[in-house]
C-alpha cells in the first residue's frame, strides 16, 4: 500500500500483516478491518439479490449492503446502503425497535479487493421480511446495480454469488430461517 513512509518518505517502511511501520521515524499505520453489512430481504418465499454493476465481482449476485461509513452504526450504514443501491426504504412498523425488524443472523470475515488494495472486512448480515415486493418498488443505482432478481433459496447457486461471506451468509440464512439451504 505504501512504497514510501507518508511521514518521512523513507523507503524502509514495512508491513507486518497488522500495521505499516517505519523504522526511521516510528510512523505507524494500522490497516484495520472495515465494517460492512448486508441484508437478506425475503419476500413471499424469495430472496432479493442485486446484480453487481461494478468491480469487484461485476455481474455476480449480491445482497444489498456495503461499507459502514465513519460515524455510522452497522444498522445506520445498512439502511443507507439499501436506500442508495435500491432507491427504496423499508417501512418499519411504528414502535418496532430496529433490532426486531432487522434481525441479525450471521457475521463473517471477508476480503474486498479494490484498486489493488485488499481490505479485510467484518461482514454483518441481517434479514428482513417484506411481503409483496416486486421490481417496480425499486429505483436501483445504475452505477452499482444492473438488475434486481428474486430467487427461491434453493435456486441460488453459490458460484453465482459475489463474495465468500455472501455465500456463507446464504448458507447460514437457510439454517436461521428454516428455508431450504442454497444449492451446493
Amino acid at each position: 500500500m505504501f512504497k514510501y513512509c507518508p511521514s518521512c518518505a523513507s523507503e524502509r517502511i514495512n508491513f507486518n500483516g497488522r500495521n505499516f511501520f517505519c523504522p526511521d521515524c516510528a510512523f505507524t499505520y494500522f490497516h484495520n478491518t472495515a465494517a460492512a453489512s448486508g441484508c437478506v430481504i425475503e419476500t413471499d418465499g424469495k430472496i432479493l439479490l442485486l446484480v453487481r454493476g461494478k468491480e469487484p465481482s461485476i455481474g455476480k449476485l449480491a445482497l444489498p449492503g456495503g461499507f459502514v461509513d465513519k460515524g455510522e452504526g452497522v444498522l445506520d450504514g445498512l439502511r443507507r446502503e439499501i436506500k442508495e443501491e435500491l432507491g427504496w426504504e423499508p417501512v418499519i412498523p411504528p414502535g418496532m425497535p430496529l433490532p426486531e425488524f432487522f434481525r441479525l443472523f450471521a457475521s463473517f470475515p471477508n476480503t474486498y479487493l479494490y484498486k489493488n488494495i485488499e481490505y479485510n472486512t467484518c461482514d454483518v448480515f441481517f434479514t428482513i421480511s417484506v411481503p409483496g415486493l416486486s421490481k417496480n418498488d425499486f429505483s436501483p443505482d445504475a452505477g452499482e446495480v444492473t438488475d434486481i432478481v428474486f430467487l427461491k433459496p434453493d435456486d441460488i447457486r453459490p458460484e453465482d454469488l459475489s463474495f465468500d461471506s455472501t455465500r456463507r451468509a446464504m448458507e447460514a440464512y437457510g439454517k436461521f430461517s428454516g428455508l431450504p439451504a442454497i444449492n451446493g
